[in-house]
């Protein structure tokens, strides 16, 4: 390749150096003091009156090229001109100013103030139900006035002595007026001659005149029959929480069908309406009963029963420790529908006959007379051993199904509360519970009710509290509000009514629930501050990095460039002081 040199002002240059001195001179300037290496050779350009018209070189094909051409200084470019660039750049943060509100508007949460005074309010309060006991004697020889006040003198020791519950009861005892019309808090205690046994009848408890001198162990019994501790010998633990309704699962399961003797099915709505409807008319009040049934043909066992033999028979039996896990809930599918309802279980299990005679055994490893069992909180368990001579294939009857039922029928009662008649006391009707009973079941739910609806409302309260981004809607508010309510309801009724004490404790209950489990309240109730950093960083950090970054480089760019300005006044007024005067 071939260079053109020209001399300019005594100046060599080579076409490479003249490419670059022809974009300073198109701007009207000279690159003054410049230095430019080009094959290994320094040319430097001096004077400002030098003006380069054309450059030429000849390429390895001996053609000649015109290169000169305009070229504009990117100082120059519309768009690099500081004031169009800062307008840019304003233009940038002004739609990401105007996009703030909008962004506050759709990301907020709805966060309504809780009545917490009225929560708070509720701690020292509690259910008090006034009981009056009224005393007769149809013996003229016998004071009722006298018996009451001896009863009520003995109660209070009776009731502590056996570990009852006496808080939520305000008791009052009396001798019955003539012509007072019963109520629902009222219970009368008859002396009668003639009985062999006391007797119940709805809410009257007759005593024979030789059991007198138990009626305050009696009352203790019928009124009180919740312990205020729970202890082994208490039925309490194995009382289901309480829920408006329950679906009864009853389920007959076969342990091999193929092994021996086998069950094929069952007259379950015969014995279902027999056995255990009236029981379901009497708890209509406390629950609402969803009923299925099912049948299985294979329901191994996860572990192997003890064989053992007594009187030259080998049985089958089950250790407590057995008990605990018989329920082989990977291999059984007990629950044949999906429901946010509660089940309780009811299993009729028929062993095999490589496990049948199948028995349970005490803690001793004895065997026991009975046939069945309760999984606290879950259901009951019972065992049908079918006799040698039965055939391989039966279908059991309502008649045949009378003692499992009645089984059923026991345990369902022991599930839902129904605390048992006191030793001594007899049913005077075929009811398979009585007023007594129900009454106090009815005074168990509701205070366990309140009390579970004020820790509710506590506990939501509190959350919110913690949490400060938490939602809090209308509807969830709403049901808090309307839950205080429904509580100072059951407060003012249990004075008259336990069955309306109920029903607004249940509703408490309910409305408190569904505010706690709010799906809205749900979502950011596991959500900390971290997960909002680590969704937004990736988001905004690109953009305002370069932002800001730019933000600053045009602020230092406009101080430097008001600083020159500043310097340049300053020389100017300078040079013009030291001009010399006309004369």
């Amino acid at each position: 390749m071939r260079v053109e040199q020209r001399t300019v002002g005594a100046t060599c240059w080579d076409s490479a150096t003249a490419f670059a001195a022809h974009r300073a001179l198109a701007a009207d300037q000279c690159p003054f003091s410049a230095v430019t290496n080009t094959q290994s050779r320094q040319y430097s350009c001096k004077g400002t009156s030098a003006k380069l018209t054309s450059l030429s070189s000849s390429s390895m094909d001996n053609g000649t090229k015109d290169m000169t051409g305009p070229f504009k200084n990117p100082s120059k470019l519309l768009f690099e001109q500081p004031k169009i660039r800062r307008i840019i750049l304003a233009s940038y943060w002004a739609i990401v100013i105007l996009a703030i509100p909008l962004w506050w508007t759709t990301t907020s949460i709805e966060r309504l103030s809780l009545p917490s005074a009225r929560v708070h309010a509720q701690e020292d309060k509690q259910l008090h139900f006034p009981l009056h006991v009224e005393f007769e004697a149809a013996d003229p020889n016998l004071d009722a006035g006298v018996i009451a006040r001896d009863v009520e003198a003995s109660f209070t020791f009776q009731a502590k002595d056996a570990g009852k519950q006496l808080d939520p009861l305000l008791l009052q005892f009396s001798s019955r007026e003539a012509n007072r019309s019963p109520s629902s808090n009222t219970y009368v205690v008859s002396i009668v001659r003639g009985l062999d046994r006391a007797v119940v009848e709805g809410r009257h408890l007759s005593v024979p005149p030789q059991e007198a001198s138990g009626i305050a162990k009696y009352l203790a019994s019928l009124l009180t029959p919740y312990s205020s501790h729970h202890d082994s010998r208490s039925f309490e633990h194995l009382v289901a929480k309480y829920a408006p309704r329950y679906r009864l699962a009853f389920t007959m399961l076969n342990q091999d069908a193929a092994g021996g003797k086998t069950v094929a099915g069952w007259d379950i709505q015969e014995a279902l309406a027999h056995y255990l409807a009236p029981t379901f008319e009497r708890l209509s009040i406390l629950h609402n009963f969803t009923v299925e049934s099912q049948v299985h043909f294979h329901a191994p066992l996860a572990f192997e029963p003890l064989k053992s033999v007594e009187n030259d028979a080998t049985y089958h039996g089950l250790t407590q420790e057995d008990l605990t896990v018989f329920v082989n809930s990977a291999e059984w599918t007990l629950s044949s529908s999906v429901s946010n309802d509660p089940v309780l279980h009811f299993i009729l299990f028929i062993p095999s006959d490589a496990h049948s005679p199948l028995r349970i055994l005490d803690g001793n490893n004895n065997p026991t007379p009975s046939t069945a069992f309760i999984l606290p909180q879950w259901g009951g368990i019972t065992l049908l051993n079918l006799p040698e001579d039965t055939p391989s294939h039966i279908r059991l009857s309502a008649s045949d199904l009378e003692s499992v039922f009645s089984t059923f029928r026991t345990q369902l009662l022991t599930l839902l509360g129904v605390s048992d008649l006191p030793a001594g006391i007899a049913p005077t009707d075929s009811s398979p519970i009585t007023d007594w009973q129900l009454d106090t079941l009815y005074r168990r739910r509701a205070i366990e009710n309140v009390v579970s609806s004020k820790e509710t409302l506590q506990s939501i309260v509190k959350l919110v509290d913690q949490i400060p981004n938490m939602p809090v809607g209308q509807d969830v508010k709403g049901d808090v509000q309307e839950a205080l309510t429904a509580l100072e309801k059951a407060y003012a009724e249990a004075h008259t009514s336990p069955t309306l004490a109920l029903q607004y404790s249940s509703q408490a209950l309910t409305l408190a629930s569904r505010a706690f489990f709010n799906p809205g309240m749900l979502a950011l109730l596991y959500f900390p501050a971290e997960h909002k950093y680590a969704v937004y960083t990736p988001l905004f950090a690109p953009v305002a990095v370069p932002l800001i970054v730019t933000v600053l480089r045009e602020l230092s760019a406009w101080r430097k460039a008001r600083n020159e300005s500043k310097k340049g006044t300053v020389k100017d007024d300078g040079d013009k002081a030291s001009e010399p005067k006309s004369q």
